[in-house]
């Protein structure tokens, strides 16, 4: 099947929400928020995933089967903002490119990088059928140059079909004459669930599921804080059910090493609801060297990033150079990544729960 393709202009997004596209079961809808930011609605028959196609191309909520799978927060829309932390209340967001995580001592960097937050040259909708039968997917663009500095071209995506898995995608290509430096992470911020359990393919060891024993700057530290470290350090089990959401306040970061994979190379992990059902990520562990784990739980905002694929940590961009973590693409070169993300019913997240097991490592 021929794919269609529909740019989107500026001029179509207006304060009341419109269909733009109907493709089978699927549909796409353009509005913009009070804060005049522009956003687009992909739909199937069970859910949807609210996508801002010129800032930054967050996703900002995602919810399938009646069920939220976005992080709570003190933002119930999206804010203009020339950093992540104006704004924190998206379901997921692109953190890079040049830098990425928290800025530490000897960084200039925003915290996560220019990229969440970075205004968006051109968007475009594109319909057709693959192995998975129809798709729409949301296409942005930015060709992001400084002078004296980088210059790189970067098409961030996502794409829906009729399941309530869909896939976030990123590619950046170096338009530089120099090497550029790249770190990434897929920040995906799924919903808190107090008693949901987290499985993974990798044992609940110190030394395999490892305790971030590094305070952030924003994260004042009391001795029950530092002491509540050094329990999660000796016994990462704890966190393997969100039981104690006293335990997460402030946030608690985690380092996964070494989770097992399937016969594809793809490793997957869940956040199983009390109901049956759960939230889940997969990706290629070969793109995303790193994972971490984010989880956070106050009055304010509360968070379940239970795998967050990355490049390099996020301790900041001298840090990571340090660690040998910061990527070098050369001029000309080009870097993709892609997750498939979402939400599965009891039934699917009875099977992924044995698809889980078998890949343990």
């Amino acid at each position: 099947m021929t794919e269609t393709r529909i740019a989107l202009p500026r001029a179509v997004f207006t304060a009341e929400e419109r269909t733009l596209v109907s493709f089978g079961a699927l549909r796409a809808s353009v509005f913009r928020y009070p804060s005049g930011i522009e956003a687009v609605r992909l739909a199937n028959a069970r859910g949807a995933v609210v996508v801002l196609p010129f800032f930054g191309q967050m996703i900002w909520r995602a919810g399938f089967d009646g069920v939220d799978l976005t992080m709570q927060s003190m933002f119930p829309t999206p804010r203009a903002s020339a950093d992540i932390t104006g704004t924190y209340g998206c379901f997921a967001f692109h953190s890079g490119l040049l830098a990425n995580g928290v800025p530490g001592a000897g960084d200039s960097h925003p915290v996560h990088g220019e990229f969440p937050c970075l205004a968006l040259d051109d968007a475009a909708l594109e319909a057709g059928e693959g192995e998975e039968g129809p798709y729409l997917r949301l296409v942005s663009t930015v060709d992001h140059a400084r002078g004296f500095g980088p210059h790189y071209r970067a098409t961030p995506t996502v794409t829906l079909t009729a399941e309530t898995r869909f896939t976030i995608a990123m590619a950046v290509e170096n338009l530089s004459y120099r090497p550029m430096p790249l770190m990434y992470m897929c920040h995906i911020n799924f919903a808190f669930v107090p008693g949901g359990e987290i499985l993974q393919p990798l044992a609940y060891a110190p030394e395999r599921t490892t305790v971030r024993r590094a305070v952030p700057a924003h994260v004042t530290p009391t001795p029950a804080y530092l002491a509540r470290i050094e329990a999660l350090a000796a016994d990462p089990a704890r966190m393997a059910k969100l039981d104690q959401p006293g335990d997460y306040d402030p946030e608690q970061v985690f380092y996964l090493r070494g989770l097992g994979m399937d016969a594809e190379g793809l490793t997957h992990l869940m956040l199983r609801r009390p109901q049956g059902d759960g939230f889940t990520i997969a990706y290629r562990t070969a793109v995303f060297p790193k994972t971490v784990r984010w989880i956070l739980a106050n009055p304010d905002q509360s968070v379940a990033a239970f795998a967050l694929p990355a490049t390099a940590e996020p301790e900041g961009f001298t840090a990571e150079s340090r660690k040998g973590n910061v990527r070098t693409l050369a001029p000309g070169a080009r870097a993709a990544f892609s997750v498939r993300a979402g939400y599965v019913d009891h039934q699917a997240a009875a099977a992924l729960v044995g698809t889980i097991a078998a890949m343990q490592a």
